[in-house]
């Protein structure tokens, strides 16, 4: 692995100046921050090298957590080791979550207008478009090995017959292992590698009800997220159908229409898709609510890469990992498509909100526009509907 640098910052206040930067312009998806973060780190200020960039972004995929925001923990963790890594992943991270409060005060304050409800009226289905074109783009790219369509057939099944979402992750997780990895393998080799994982299962009951210990809401909410920063892979997205039920039904802290409206808030703001879990925290318990909530999800996040940095080559080469990764990433296009039909049944009320997701998937599969266009274009439409 080629770790040589070019340029080294003088000094934290660069990452942070640089991260802060980042997370205040990068709108769209978490593939448009981290080619911003290439930009800024390989191709501009020669920080670290392009296959370096590459190795980091391959370890991203192997491990939990939102993958831009890793990314951004992990060219910290290379200039400045552990305090570049906080600095550098916490700059990032502030952006959105000072935004996503901003709106999540607004909502509480203004939601219940009828100009807020014309905005989110024309936003709804086009975040929608954005959602279905992320689940068909992650399809193409997931779903080419038979394993992958039979495992992502059994984890649509399951979803559609209400099975828990952590469960399903797991499942696919192991047979991904099972049909991938142990197939390819002596017997000898893979046995050893199943008896490693074998407590895993044990952890669902675990993390299931981890958030039930204690009755305070901020304590729950940091809880629960910690358990849902755990399991998330992949795009931010894949939070959403992690959480519906639980979020919804279980706990009952937000409406479904409430949900769908903190993925738009989400794709709204600047930095990490995720930060719509500091809409639901601030929606919950106030600012102590948001803090908790933010604070959960990625600090998972900030102890892998801690502990992953100095096995970056291993891990990334890893074949367990890869195969793993695989179940995984069929098992969530799955679950996203359950959220993109609960999505639907909110945001598509009428004939006009039909026609409006019609033009935001053409945006998306014709025109190859950004999401932060349709986001855009739909708070403008949506005020002007308001206003006149």
């Amino acid at each position: 692995m080629q770790q040589a640098v070019t340029t080294k910052p003088s000094s934290l206040k660069d990452l942070i100046a640089v991260f802060l930067r980042i997370g205040v312009t990068s709108f769209g998806s978490p593939t448009a921050h981290i080619a911003m973060m290439e930009h800024e780190a390989v191709r501009k200020r020669g920080w670290i090298t392009e296959e370096h960039f590459l190795e980091m972004l391959a370890a991203t995929n192997l491990v939990p957590g939102p993958n831009a925001t890793e990314m951004a923990m992990h060219i910290g963790y290379v200039e400045a080791g552990y305090p570049g890594l906080i600095a550098a992943g916490t700059s990032f991270i502030l952006p959105s979550f000072i935004a996503t409060v901003a709106m999540a005060w607004l909502y509480i304050r203004y939601g219940s207008l009828p100009q807020t409800a014309a905005i989110f009226y024309v936003l709804n289905p086009l975040v929608l478009a954005i959602v279905i074109n992320t689940v068909w783009n992650m399809g193409k790219a997931s779903l080419k090995a038979w394993q992958s369509v039979l495992i992502f057939g059994l984890a649509l099944a399951a979803a559609l017959l209400g099975v828990d979402e952590l469960i399903i992750i797991f499942g696919a997780a192991l047979l991904g292992l099972l049909l991938i990895y142990v197939l390819k393998n002596p017997p000898q080799k893979a046995a050893l590698s199943l008896f490693s994982l074998a407590p895993l299962p044990l952890l669902i009951p675990f993390l299931q009800h981890s958030a039930d210990w204690l009755h305070s809401k901020v304590v729950q909410l940091f809880l629960y997220f910690l358990r849902t920063g755990a399991v998330l892979f992949g795009s931010a997205l894949v939070l959403f159908p992690l959480v519906k039920d639980d979020v919804v039904t279980r706990f009952g802290w937000l409406s479904l229409p409430q949900l769908v409206d903190a993925i738009a808030v989400g794709q709204m703001t600047p930095g990490p898709v995720s930060s719509a879990v500091t809409f639901i925290g601030f929606m919950v318990a106030g600012l102590p609510g948001a803090i908790a909530a933010t604070i959960g999800l990625f600090l998972p996040s900030f102890l892998i890469v801690m502990a992953l940095g100095p096995l970056l080559a291993h891990w990334a080469k890893s074949s367990i990992a890869k195969a793993i990764l695989k179940g995984v990433n069929a098992g969530v296009i799955a679950l996203l498509i359950s959220i993109v039909i609960a999505m639907g049944r909110h945001a598509l009320v009428d004939v006009w909100t039909a026609l409006l997701l019609a033009a935001g998937l053409a945006g998306m599969f014709v025109l190859k526009l950004e999401p932060y266009w349709l986001v855009l274009a739909g708070i403008g439409i949506g005020i002007a509907t308001a206003l006149f």
